[in-house]
């Protein structure tokens, strides 16, 4: 080759990959959209870029310069577009709330649990349903395609009444399969997730899935019963999958050996016992157990290597087809299968759209340098699904990728290993990737296992030779399942031993976005194929993430941050070296709470040792999330009012809240209010029993309420003399009920602003249109989860409230009207 045509094609290469960086950051930029512009400016963006890459001769010296700029014109046109597209299918606002009865196709294979079943349906049709809402309204009300729908059991409540002690109307569970027409008479609302810093976006999640609406199926007596209408032939592989996982728990007696097995089968995540899963995350071996984008990567990793090994014994294949290329096409082949069989879920969609990028590359003889590979695998995923750049699994999938490129473990002059040799590559590309990945873990998830080396040393083997291997098997032949359940069960306990150790696992708060960057980096070099001279340079780049401490408030300061944790209260306090919890938030469901869900990353995030967890009384929406919490805060005292006998007293014996108890952190006062020692032996329900809770430096001053009703607010304001009421901020008691925030006892606190935990079209109206009439009249701004996410004031600025969805909000958030305070 002539040095002017290799330097032509180091130009193509120099421009390409500029191209593809461009079209990275213009889908990047365009996710961080607050709202969207009109489709006409996104579709103008893409064109300009095509047509100047396109043209991209004209350029001349800039020729770089102008591949990056157009790329990211494309990529945030394309994005753009495609997002608006989308936002186009939204549920109608007018439909919230509303009864319809809708008749569609059970899409995936149902979610059991002790409470119901939830699923998704492809809608295919939508009536109005009763006499009321069907008459006279004309044409028929227009339903998102795909919706998610929860269809509770007996007596086990909605959306929490069950935990409430309140009984429902409900009808048993009917048995629905994937593949079955159904029609149901539903509730609707629009996709609405909990808001907080460094939280799960349950919202962006549903966006990716083509979910516009979720709710519930509505059996009351009044209502029109569930009826099947039809088994179709569709969707057969979720017919299949749903007959493996079931088949599953009913051979393997122990239910959370069968779920492991069915979750390494089909994928079913949900399977798998949530205390297992606690296990896995602090023993570094998650990734095993659950079918991710990188669990396929190295799974057509080793099909290409079978396929290969098994290509190269007949003579007649290898005529007609090179094993080299039979192998990738078979490896992307059996890893698509196997995503598709596992669920096809979105992390495994673009892992397959990445392998098939890679593998047609090369069958097409195009021998690009690693770099450029893995950034066309990248752009191509992200030209699919711009949304994955905002996903965990998308940067564990490529960094993994990354490092399997810049680590290749060819064998020494060329030669080709032998199955051993294979095997031990496999064994330690596993080995690299953890090393690797354990910095960006640490960054996305904010933890990382101390343990993990040495409990993938046994797991990685045990999953893949053995574990894996018996489960699919059992799919042939079920008794091979008691063996896999064996095998899962001896796991078990080395992983329970592992994460009982002592500093199993270490924690640490969300650094910088700079910051994380450099640690990631310095991971991925410490972790390449190159001298340990260079290697060790990647410390220095580690060691700013290892030491970041979150800033806290100075001295005689303090800070509130009210969590995004839907019906129920969960307010942090931090002062300069102290932090207090007050309450612990609502149990969504028998599997799910607050604490699991919110508070334990939210507090792992921000650093947080509690000196004080304070439950202001016994309802489940206050102390739901607190066995979570306590179990992550050993060091935590706990302060309530509940009584001697609650479960929580087995966990951590409680003191008794009672009027009159002080305390000084760091220069800040804090006061118990409420109750009085003889309220205790008065009172008639919890609310009347409610710890309030004064925090103020003498210049700004934060009252946190509970839910006390007027009869306490009367109390309160009779017995509390002077100014020790005011306060600049007020937790709006009993999350806006009617019951509560009177006129005398708003006249007495006189607050700036009221914090309102509520959950979005919560069934019990909460706020109350008449309390927030109240807060109106006296110029109290109302500041309410389901409008601002996570709030968070502080005493250094007490006239303002920094709300989590203004200040991170981005298009696919639901902006909820300002009038949506009536219940589902």
């Amino acid at each position: 080759m002539t040095p002017s045509r290799v330097s032509g094609t180091a130009a193509a290469g120099s421009w390409a990959f500029a191209a593809l960086s461009g079209s990275l950051l213009g889908a990047a930029l365009q996710l961080q959209q607050p709202v969207l512009w009109p489709a006409g400016v996104y579709a103008g963006l893409l064109f300009a870029g095509a047509a100047g890459l396109w043209w991209r001769r004209y350029f001349g010296r800039l020729l770089l310069a102008a591949a990056l700029a157009c790329g990211a014109m494309g990529g945030t046109g394309l994005a753009g577009w495609r997002a608006v597209v989308y936002a186009g299918g939204a549920l109608d606002p007018a439909l919230e709330g509303r009864d319809l009865r809708v008749t569609g196709m059970v899409a995936q294979m149902p979610q059991r649990s002790q409470t119901g079943t939830r699923f998704h349906l492809d809608v295919e049709s939508a009536q109005w349903a009763g006499a009321q809402d069907g008459a006279g309204q004309g044409a028929p009300p227009t339903v998102p395609p795909r919706i998610a729908l929860a269809w509770y059991g007996e007596n086990t409540g909605l959306w929490g009444r069950a935990v409430e002690g309140r009984t429902s109307p409900a009808a048993a569970v009917g048995e629905l399969h994937a593949g079955e027409r159904w029609r149901f008479t539903v509730r609707l609302r629009a996709p609405h997730g909990t808001r907080n810093p460094h939280g799960f976006d349950n919202e962006l999640w549903l966006w990716e899935q083509g979910v516009h609406a979720n709710g519930y199926v509505r059996t009351g007596t009044r209502d029109a019963p569930p009826a099947h209408v039809a088994t179709t032939w569709r969707h057969p592989i979720e017919r299949a999958r749903e007959a493996v996982r079931d088949a599953a728990f009913e051979r393997v007696a122990d239910r959370r050996q069968a779920g492991v097995i069915a979750a390494l089968v089909t994928g079913d995540q949900g399977a798998i016992d949530r205390a297992d899963w606690d296990v896995f995350r602090a023993t570094g071996v998650a990734h095993l157990m659950s079918i991710s984008g990188l669990h396929i990567t190295m799974f057509a990793w080793l099909a290409t290597h079978v396929v290969g090994a098994l290509w190269r014994r007949s003579r007649r294949l290898m005529l007609r087809l090179p094993a080299q290329q039979a192998a990738l096409v078979g490896g992307v082949l059996l890893a698509t299968l196997y995503a598709l069989f596992s669920g096809w879920g979105v992390p495994s969609q673009r892992t397959v759209w990445m392998l098939a990028t890679v593998a047609l590359l090369r069958l097409a003889g195009r021998r690009w340098p690693w770099p450029h590979v893995w950034l066309l695998a990248a752009s191509v995923v992200v030209a699919i699904d711009p949304w994955a750049l905002m996903q965990a699994g998308f940067w564990l999938s490529f960094v993994a990728v990354g490092v399997l490129f810049a680590t290749d473990a060819s064998a020494p002059g060329g030669k080709k290993p032998g199955a051993a040799g294979r095997l031990m590559l496999f064994f330690r590309e596993q080995w690299v990737i953890t090393l690797a990945l354990a910095p960006l873990s640490l960054l996305l998830f904010h933890q990382v296992s101390l343990v993990g080396l040495l409990a993938n040393a046994v797991a990685i083997p045990w999953v893949t030779l053995v574990i894996t291997p018996l489960a699919m098997l059992g799919a042939l032949a079920a008794p091979l399942w008691n063996l896999a359940a064996w095998a899962v069960q001896a796991l078990a306990v080395l992983l329970q031993w592992c994460a009982g150790l002592p500093f199993a696992t270490l924690s640490m708060a969300a650094p910088p976005g700079w910051m994380a960057a450099c640690g990631v980096a310095g991971g991925v070099l410490f972790a390449m194929r190159l001298p340990w001279s260079v290697r060790v340079l990647g410390v220095p780049l580690l060691l700013p993430v290892l030491l970041w401490q979150m800033p806290r408030p100075a001295a005689g300061e303090f800070e509130l941050l009210a969590a995004d944790i839907g019906q129920g209260n969960a307010v942090l306090v931090r002062t300069a070296t102290h932090s207090l919890l007050y309450d612990a938030g609502p149990r969504y469901s028998l599997e799910s709470d607050a604490g699991h869900r919110v508070l334990v990353p939210l507090l792992r995030a921000l650093g947080e040792r509690l000196d004080l967890l304070v439950l202001s009384h016994r309802d489940i929406d206050h102390t739901g999330g607190a066995p979570a919490v306590l179990a992550m805060q050993p060091q935590a005292a706990l302060l309530s009012s509940i009584e001697a006998t609650h479960p929580l007293q087995a966990l951590r014996p409680a003191q008794r809240c009672e009027a009159g108890q002080r305390w000084t952190w760091d220069g800040v006062s804090f006061e118990v209010l409420h109750p009085f020692d003889t309220d205790y032996s008065s009172f008639t329900k919890p609310n009347a029993v409610s710890c309030v809770l004064r925090i103020g430096n003498g210049r700004a001053t934060a009252l946190l309420a509970g839910d006390i009703e007027r009869l306490q607010e009367a109390a309160l304001v009779a017995r509390t003399a002077g100014e020790r009421l005011r306060a600049d901020v007020l937790l709006a008691p009993h999350h806006g009920s009617k019951t509560s925030s009177s006129a005398r006892f708003l006249d007495a606190v006189q607050p700036r602003f009221a914090l309102v935990q509520a959950g979005y079209r919560n069934r019990f109206g909460h706020p109350a249109t008449d309390v927030l009439a109240r807060y109106a009249e006296r110029g109290v701004r109302v500041v309410a989860s389901t409008h601002c996410g996570a709030a968070r004031w502080g005493s250094a600025t007490p006239g303002k409230v920094i709300c989590e969805r203004e200040r991170h909000g981005r298009y696919w958030h639901h902006r909820v009207p300002e009038t949506a305070v009536s219940p589902s």
